[in-house]
């Protein structure tokens, strides 16, 4: 493992930074905030990284006590869990998303699109309450810039991403272009526009394709960047999300709620 940026200043801040600024640890650390608790999750989190630099930044959070590895379970598979110091970054993380979101956010590059990456946010952060009983299984046909097709076995216990066809039959097809997809996801458009444009579509039973908007439960910082779209627009911000949330009083980035 590679030694420690140190900036050799005593203040908070320059400690602060040094565990936490390096490329990719606040990456990891959201992963961590949302849920993901195995190497494999947390990488298909993060598909740009290494499977070796992922395995040493994840070590590094372990010796600066910020990230607990442990043993779980009867298949005896290694855990990564957050430890008190490390949950208190969620805090950090929420903040920084809302700063990006306001200053540093605008319409997704080609190069930052990733199909199988919004696929794997959209798969953690379904409304499984609200799923039909049984099996539901939904193919994304993604087109535009980035093509995939891939599938969402969803049971109210479970939401599963599939990138082969996983063997049931279809319930509802959704064709949407990627670069509309991510806008939706992050709140730029709303998806009852989407829909009307042809962004996206929605081919299955009636009941299907009318429940499939609420079962998303979008991104975490879409109601902070729908906010700041309304700013740039010169139009009041709207004072709540969908479904009745207030914009400044979300629910906390948390596995409880676990959407980028």
């Amino acid at each position: 493992m590679g030694s420690m940026t140190t900036y050799g200043q005593y203040c908070p801040v320059a400690k602060a930074a040094e565990i936490f600024a390096d490329r990719w640890t606040p990456l990891i650390v959201r992963e961590l905030v949302l849920g993901s608790r195995h190497y494999n999750a947390i990488h298909r989190g993060l598909p740009g990284i290494s499977r070796s630099l992922l395995a040493q930044r994840l070590r590094r959070l372990e010796s600066t006590g910020l990230v607990q590895r442990r043993v779980a379970g009867k298949r005896r598979s290694v855990e990564y869990r957050l430890t008190v110091a490390g949950l208190e970054l969620q805090q950090v993380i929420e903040a920084l998303g809302e700063w990006g979101a306001r200053w540093a956010f605008t319409d997704p590059r080609p190069d930052e699109m990733d199909p199988q990456l919004l696929l794997w946010w959209i798969r953690r952060s379904i409304h499984r309450e609200l799923l039909p009983a049984g099996r539901t299984v939904v193919q994304f046909d993604i087109r535009g810039a980035k093509r995939e097709t891939a599938w969402l076995v969803m049971e109210p216990s479970d939401v599963s991403l599939c990138l082969q066809h996983p063997g049931f039959d279809v319930d509802l097809l959704v064709t949407a272009d990627i670069a509309t997809l991510y806008r939706v996801w992050f709140g730029w458009i709303p998806i009852s526009r989407a829909l009307e444009e042809g962004g996206i579509q929605l081919d299955g039973p009636a009941t299907l394709v009318r429940a499939f908007p609420r079962w998303l439960k979008f991104s975490h910082f879409a109601p902070v960047v729908r906010a700041a779209v309304e700013e740039r627009r010169g139009a009041p911000a709207p004072t709540h999300r969908p479904r009745g949330v207030a914009v400044h009083s979300r629910a906390p980035l948390s596995s409880a709620a676990p959407h980028a």
